[in-house]
């Protein structure tokens, strides 16, 4: 649907491009366009009904969140990282999330506590609200209270993180593990035992990241053994 001035009933272009933006957002969160995926401008014009000014700006946009790739000549593409990377990122995932997550456990109120819980099973069972968006992790490092790692953590690196994750999260089996997980991190928090919370964030991120890279198309099993090989 177009968006229009409320006042002249007119398109206005700034408000298309952040919708688009955000649509072109959306199609990577979901991997429907996954790494390595060329970003099509006329494709995408042609299917939300736009011209390709929105889209190329778009596009522009998404190159610096580093959501998005394009070397001269070629056409653009949503990144793809490689083996090392993945582990470089989730390595880097694990020692701030882990550490954020013992501060959230001496931070947080009981009420930001309840708050979280109900947010959770809500996710779990499917009854959000309509548009409604919950990110546990974010959540959690919001909590820490820590400017830094939050900038870190949720700034444009967040859109990358959101890939990786949801790639880990794709599969049914890890999607009821990582809940399991997340239940067992926020009893530790309840418990403000920041040692014990910081200790299972840490391994809650690195089985995701050695999910990620089982599960990644462009990384091959012995990349991935490469890559954890040099890490040890």
């Amino acid at each position: 649907m177009d968006l229009q001035d409320a006042a002249t009933g007119e398109r206005r272009p700034e408000t298309l491009g952040e919708e688009i933006f955000g649509r072109i957002l959306e199609l990577i969160y979901s991997t429907e366009l996954a790494p390595g995926m060329v970003v099509n401008e006329s494709v995408l014009a042609t299917r939300f009904g736009v011209s390709r000014g929105p889209v190329r700006e778009a596009i522009r946009r998404l190159q610096g969140i580093q959501l998005v790739s394009r070397e001269p000549f070629l056409r653009a593409r949503v990144v793809s990282l490689s083996a090392q990377a993945i582990l470089e990122l989730f390595q880097m995932r694990e020692a701030l999330e882990g550490y954020a997550c013992r501060l959230a456990a001496q931070q947080m109120s009981e009420a930001e506590i309840d708050a979280l819980i109900a947010d959770l099973e809500a996710a779990h069972s499917g009854h959000q609200p309509e548009g409604a968006r919950f990110d546990f992790h974010e959540r959690v490092v919001r909590a820490s209270g820590n400017s830094r790692i939050i900038d870190s953590l949720c700034g444009d690196l967040y859109h990358l993180l959101r890939i990786y994750r949801r790639i880990s999260g794709a599969v049914p089996e890890r999607k009821e593990l990582a809940f399991t997980e997340h239940w067992q991190i926020l009893r530790a928090i309840r418990m403000r035992d920041g040692a014990l919370a910081e200790s299972l964030m840490r391994s809650h991120v690195e089985r995701a990241g050695r999910h990620v890279l089982a599960q990644v198309p462009e990384t091959s099993s012995t990349d991935a053994a490469d890559a954890e090989k040099r890490a040890s």
